[in-house]
């Protein structure tokens, strides 16, 4: 692994020399990708890295990205056939695979590795424990969604009933949580970044925990595309893969400061200051994979977690899910 990031180093250093990482030859027909994202987070830095730096045109793909602001409504753009690939939560995949769906996505691709999201207190807690929600309310995630999930199984894990012995609120849209936050709803929340962070920043809350260390190792976040797109582009499918795998060395081997001022412009609204601090938040609990393939031993663990949660109506075996074979190939061909 360190022989394969070392090569894609090289090939990223190459590709800054040039022209500021030159884009490919506008000559040369780009094949059009649409990608629904299931938000907009510095959560999915390496894929920004690779549309900054032009891995997705060096490859010689046009992606355009929308955000489906929810898992299921990315999932819907998939099935409705308005995205060609989604980056979302495995368990939405799940779920779709056990109703019975003939044509149903498959995962081909993880970009994350632990959760993204913080649990954001009202007061300054620097000795939290988990056990001091015994009473308190929550502002959790959509039912039967990864973060309300991931919450749930944490609070198993420290010896709390959810609902039971925390009051965990299920009725707020997700782009809504940190403004009913704000407004004096539930004594913590949990936030993905750069809200969390920012809700830190303005004196409303305060990060006192990391559910992704909280958590372990759990496949995410990861690009599925439905089966019959996958079989019909392969070529498309690597070249994505391959420009991920890019962005995933690029952000591995480069500083939170280094990857901040590449990725400023996906997020207009912050600074270079805040992103640095939230970059190396992400870091420092191994956020994102270094390689492309689907942890088998992670999609076990996330099946446990939503098996505990009440969710899953029949285990999903990996191989019928998960198509290393494309991520596979391209780690083992090295990046050039």
């Amino acid at each position: 692994m360190k022989k394969q990031i070392a090569l894609g180093l090289c090939a990223v250093l190459g590709i800054s020399i040039f022209a500021g990482c030159a884009k490919q030859d506008t000559t040369t027909a780009l094949t059009p990708v649409r990608l629904n994202e299931v938000v907009h987070s510095v959560f999915y830095a390496p894929q920004y890295v690779a549309q900054e730096l032009g891995f997705f045109e060096k490859e010689g793909l046009d992606v355009t990205v929308t955000t489906g602001n929810g898992a299921d409504k990315s999932m819907t753009a998939l099935l409705s056939g308005s995205a060609d690939i989604a980056l979302l939560g495995t368990e939405a995949g799940i779920y779709v695979y056990n109703e019975g769906k003939e044509n149903y996505p498959k995962a081909f691709l993880q970009l994350t590795q632990r959760a993204g999201n913080f649990l954001v207190s009202r007061t300054e807690q620097p000795d939290f424990q988990w056990t001091d929600l015994n009473g308190k309310s929550v502002i959790g995630g959509r039912l039967g969604g990864m973060p309300e999930l991931v919450l749930e199984y944490v609070l198993r894990e420290n010896g709390m009933t959810p609902f039971q012995d925390v009051d965990i609120i299920n009725n707020i849209d997700f782009t809504s949580t940190a403004g009913a936050f704000t407004g004096d709803v539930g004594d913590y929340t949990v936030e993905f970044e750069p809200v969390a962070t920012t809700l830190e920043q303005n004196g409303t809350g305060h990060i006192v925990a990391s559910l992704g260390e909280a958590s372990g190792d759990i496949p995410y976040t990861v690009y599925m595309t439905n089966d019959t797109w996958l079989e019909e582009n392969p070529k498309t499918i690597t070249a994505f893969t391959k420009a991920i795998y890019l962005g995933q060395i690029w952000v591995e081997t480069h500083t939170p400061e280094e990857i901040a001022k590449v990725i400023l412009p996906q997020f207009p609204e912050s600074d270079l200051q805040t992103l640095t601090t939230i970059i190396e938040r992400y870091k420092n609990q191994h956020t994102w994979k270094t390689d492309p393939v689907f942890s088998e031993e992670g999609f076990t663990h996330i099946q446990n977690i939503m098996e505990q949660g009440g969710e899953l109506s029949h285990r999903v075996p990996f191989t019928d899910f998960v198509v290393n074979t494309f991520a596979e190939n391209v780690v083992s061909a090295g990046v050039k």
